[in-house]
């Protein structure tokens, strides 16, 4: 048994990849699926097509790499994380589409949770902001508004999940309902202190406890999967929600590190060691990931739409005909030509937290074409991460030396330069770039003893490309103050309900 399967579940795509010993990819195979928009701001799935689409490339990665499943070591999970699922215990059927990190449907339960003076209790609890992002008033709202939702998780004949436990559950056939800490921590139910479900927090919400995964470590054996599924059983050994899996893929092993992932969203998460800090500057402190007896913990800040702002280029203006083509038109002039686009199309994130912002594009003349929105499109990025590293700077008392940088995105070498230009400190891209599937990878690794500890997994990580700043930084910081400009004109558009 060679190589290890990584499960990477993401906001628009399943995927799966094959890796070998040296953390290389040997095979991939990805699935796009459907996103779902009842209403503005509500985002849906489709629960059992997250879940065949997953399996779907799984068996395919496994063919494409021209193994068995025989050959696989062990299977780890990323994934999407805030992303909620209500399940029957009794068929495995969804009661309702899963509602997306991106779904802001609950930002009214929020702000009356913060009038009734309740954010300070859950920011201590589990270091996160009361906000729409997170799972718990998401499971609430499904308990409110499916019928019979609440008689039957009472009852216990209901299972919560994000999409972690709603994978495993069906991996296993069913026989197991469990999280790891990483993703646990991200609900507003778990008390990241005491690494468990907090009843005060559970009560407040209205959630019954029976209806909640186990917790248990982000590298262990869960169980295997159920015989119909592949030709082997595969044990699923390493779960963790997908920016963990991306700090522990980029070897941020050590207090101070940090990296940046650029997907959907983009999320800079910064290892602070086995002590929770708290933030000062609306960052979330939050589980790193749990390996044996030991919790680390990091610092994160989040933007909610990053990737997803191409998309809207190409399937909402159709400006383009693929993602990829937005580089060659964005450098197809050399500057956006004074227009800003702030792409809060589901609110924004850290360390702004509004719920209620919208996008915009300020600076259009009559000269502005679409080579200056797609130019603006991949610089608003770059000035929302620039935004979270100082948060994080200011947290962390000292500057930062180095950015490590991975996702989809990073491909994109216009962006990246622009990236360490803003920055002032040098963008650093690895030679793997997949490293929130090869993190997940790595921890199922370890639990299997595929690879003995993490100083072997960090003989692996190799540098690609350096980006190092070029950019005047008077010019970077009239940069940024224009940006502020056309983000106080995004905030608080869409006015509050209730």
């Amino acid at each position: 048994m060679n190589y290890i399967l990584a499960l990477d579940q993401g906001t628009t795509s399943s995927r799966a990849i094959v890796f070998d010993h040296s953390g290389t990819v040997r095979a991939l195979a990805q699935k796009e699926f459907r996103q779902i928009f009842p209403r503005p701001g509500w985002v849906e799935q489709d629960g059992l097509e997250i879940w065949s689409s997953q399996v779907g490339v799984a068996a395919e990665a496994i063919s494409r790499a021209g193994l068995t499943a025989a050959d696989i070591a062990a299977i780890g999970i990323t994934n999407q994380r805030e992303t909620t699922l209500v399940w029957e215990r009794q068929t495995g059927r969804p009661i309702h589409n899963a509602i997306v990190w991106q779904d802001r449907r609950t930002a009214a339960d929020c702000d009356r949770l913060q009038r009734d003076g309740l954010a300070e209790l859950f920011r201590a609890k589990t270091g996160l902001v009361l906000d729409a992002y997170f799972s718990g008033t998401k499971l609430a709202w499904l308990l409110d508004n499916v019928a019979g939702a609440r008689a039957r998780a009472e009852a216990g004949e209901l299972l919560f999940g994000t999409v972690d436990s709603w994978l495993l559950w069906n991996l296993t056939g069913g026989e197991v309902h469990r999280t790891d800490a990483s993703n646990a921590s991200r609900t507003l139910l778990f008390n990241i202190h005491s690494g468990t479900w907090d009843a005060e927090l559970l009560e407040i919400l209205r959630i019954p406890a029976a209806i909640l995964p186990e917790v248990s470590s982000s590298s262990e054996v869960y169980g295997e999967t159920a015989g119909r599924l592949f030709a082997a059983r595969i044990p699923v050994a390493g779960i963790a929600g997908d920016q963990q899996a991306a700090l522990f893929g980029q070897v941020c092993t050590r207090p101070g590190m940090v990296k940046n992932t650029y997907g959907t969203g983009c999320f800079m998460l910064m290892h602070t060691g086995q002590t929770p800090v708290t933030s000062r500057n609306r960052l979330l402190t939050t589980v790193a990931w749990r390996i044996g007896d030991q919790t680390d913990y990091a610092l994160e800040g989040s933007v909610f739409i990053a990737g997803a702002a191409v998309q809207w280029l190409r399937d909402g203006l159709g400006i383009i005909r693929s993602s990829a083509e937005v580089e060659c038109l964005a450098a197809s002039v050399p500057d956006s030509g004074g227009v800003f686009l702030v792409p809060a199309f589901a609110g924004l994130g850290a360390p702004h937290w509004d719920p209620y912002a919208r996008g915009t594009i300020t600076g259009i003349t009559r000269g502005t074409t679409a080579a200056h929105i797609a130019r603006a499109t991949l610089e608003s990025i770059a000035f929302q991460v620039t935004d979270l590293l100082r948060a994080m700077e200011a947290d962390a008392g000292v500057p930062l030396a180095e950015l490590r940088v991975d996702g989809g995105a990073t491909v994109n070498n216009l962006l990246t330069q622009f990236q360490a230009d803003l920055l002032g400190v040098p963008v650093v891209r690895p030679q793997v770039s997949e490293t929130t599937a090869l993190g997940a990878a790595y921890l199922a690794g370890l639990a299997v003893g595929y690879w003995k500890d993490r100083e072997e997994i960090a003989s692996h990580w190799q540098i690609e490309k350096t980006f190092t700043p070029a950019m005047e930084r008077a010019r970077a910081a009239e940069l940024c103050r224009q940006w502020q400009r056309a983000l106080e004109r995004a905030k608080g558009w869409q006015e509050a309900e209730g």
